[in-house]
């Protein structure tokens, strides 16, 4: 499974986790098709399970399951800033149908 995470993001995650006091944790991130083929995400702190997949990414443990790894391959997770100071996490899946990548900086 090909699942990325970015430095910024991952920065952001290992905040949260210290914050959380979920600092030893892995991060869960989990995807399901709607009806209108987009997919839904979740992430959170989570232990792994048996048949996780599990990646490592600066510093970042990843864990999905095997219902996700599917819908999330390909996928990088990025945390952005989508207008002025307000920053979030953005899923950019060639997998989805709604998906337009970002234009390219020339």
């Amino acid at each position: 499974m090909a699942l990325v995470i970015t430095e910024s993001a991952a920065r952001r995650i290992l905040q949260s986790a210290q914050e959380s006091g979920q600092s030893a944790s892995d991060l869960r991130i989990a995807a399901k098709r709607r009806a209108d083929g987009s997919i839904e995400y979740a992430m959170g702190f989570d232990d792994k399970q048996t048949e996780d997949v599990q990646v490592d990414w600066h510093g970042v443990s990843v864990i999905v399951g095997p219902t996700s790894t599917e819908l999330l391959s390909g996928t990088t997770l990025d945390y952005v800033e989508l207008e002025d100071g307000k920053h979030e996490f953005i899923f950019m899946n060639p997998n989805d149908p709604h998906y337009v990548p970002p234009a390219q900086e020339e």
